[in-house]
């Protein structure tokens, strides 16, 4: 058990990330206060321990299943195990409690489990990790709770990787990104609206 903060990001952190990929340093910071609030961590005080942000997705859970088992054998585990194994995405218990959920699912399949979370303050699901360069769905989840450094590199990985995204990033075509980025639902949930607004909101904090 650690009572320890893991390592977070400093200002220096975001300037590099935003030389890196050549946009505004306010864009970055827009990213990561809308999918986790600025942080990557959060303690548990059950556990008496920090973890890292996750939030697991069932219906990626399910359709990762189907594609390695079988629709049939999917099902099976909808049936039996709907809050972590769905066709509909939903179900979320929030918080440390989002772990719970994990451990549950990771009982059907370890790997996949982690495929089916999205992780740290950019909240970047798990089965990118492969296009990311990491070794496993394992090695992924490792490095990225070892700190938020770790977090922001594999933001800037995911980025890099997507020409659509970067373009985006750098002119700050929030609708286009937050499709890219959060799916076609953004708009239900306004992502696009709320990166500019947070974007702005460090355009100023950054001058002063």
């Amino acid at each position: 058990m650690s009572l320890t903060p893991p390592m977070t990001l400093i200002d220096c952190d975001y300037k590099v990330a935003a030389r890196r990929l050549r946009c505004d340093e306010a864009a970055i910071r827009a990213v990561s206060d809308v999918e986790s609030r600025g942080a990557g961590f959060l303690f548990d005080k059950d556990d008496n321990q920090w973890r890292i942000k996750i939030l697991f997705e069932r219906h990626i859970m399910y359709r990762l299943l189907k594609q390695k088992l079988g629709r049939e054998k999917a099902i099976a585990h909808v049936r039996t195990t709907p809050d972590v194994v769905n066709t509909r995405s939903g179900g979320y218990s929030g918080g440390t409690a989002e772990h719970d959920r994990l451990k549950k699912a990771r009982r059907i399949d370890k790997d996949l489990g982690l495929e089916s979370a999205s992780w740290g303050m950019f909240q970047i699901m798990g089965f990118h990790w492969e296009r990311l360069g990491y070794k496993s769905a394992v090695d992924y989840v490792l490095t990225l709770s070892k700190g938020e450094p770790e977090q922001l590199d594999a933001f800037c990985r995911f980025i890099e990787r997507d020409p659509r995204l970067l373009n985006a990033i750098r002119t700050r075509d929030w609708a286009l990104f937050a499709e890219v980025y959060n799916g076609p639902a953004y708009k239900k949930n306004k992502y696009d609206t709320k990166m500019r607004d947070r974007a702005n909101y460090w355009d100023k904090e950054l001058v002063v």
